[in-house]
C-alpha cells in the first residue's frame, strides 16, 4: 500500500480512535464526515472517498505493525504544524457522544505519544472539544 496523503493519515487517527472500542457509532462516523466537509485542514479532499480511507486504515491496522505502526505512520506523514489538529480530530470523535471511554483514552494517549504533544495543548483541546459537544438539556 503507497503511503498515505497527509489527509488520508488525519482519517486513520479518527477512524482509530472511533474503532478503539470495537463500536464505530453512526454519531461518530458522522461527526468524521462533519470534520472532512468543515475543516481547513481537509479543503482539498474530497469527502467521498472516506470510506475508502477508513477501508485502507482498517487494512493497515491488521497488519503486523497494527495499530501502533498506523499512528507511526500517521505522525511521519501529517505535517508537524499540523500535529495538534490530528490529535484535535481524533479528540472530536472521542467526545461526540459526551462520553469516553477507557479504550478512547488510551488511543489519545498514545496519539500524544506519537504526535509528540504536550499535556497543556492537550488539555486545553480537550476542554474545548467537550465544551463544544454540551447540549443545553
Amino acid at each position: 500500500m503507497p503511503k498515505p496523503t497527509a489527509h488520508e493519515a488525519l482519517i486513520y487517527l479518527m477512524v482509530i480512535t472511533s474503532a478503539s472500542d470495537r463500536d464505530m457509532t453512526d454519531v461518530e462516523l458522522k461527526r468524521i464526515g462533519d470534520v472532512v466537509r468543515t475543516w481547513p485542514a481537509f479543503v482539498d479532499f474530497d469527502e467521498g472517498d472516506i470510506v475508502s480511507v477508513a477501508r485502507d486504515c482498517q487494512a493497515l491496522l491488521h497488519e503486523e505493525a497494527g495499530m501502533d505502526g498506523v499512528m507511526a505512520l500517521a505522525a511521519r506523514v501529517i505535517p508537524t504544524h499540523l500535529h495538534d489538529t490530528a490529535y484535535a480530530a481524533a479528540v472530536e470523535v472521542a467526545t461526540v457522544d459526551l462520553e469516553m471511554r477507557m479504550e478512547e483514552m488510551r488511543i489519545l494517549q498514545l496519539l500524544q505519544r506519537h504526535l509528540e504533544i504536550d499535556d497543556d495543548t492537550v488539555e486545553a483541546i480537550e476542554r474545548a472539544c467537550k465544551a463544544r459537544h454540551r447540549m443545553l438539556t
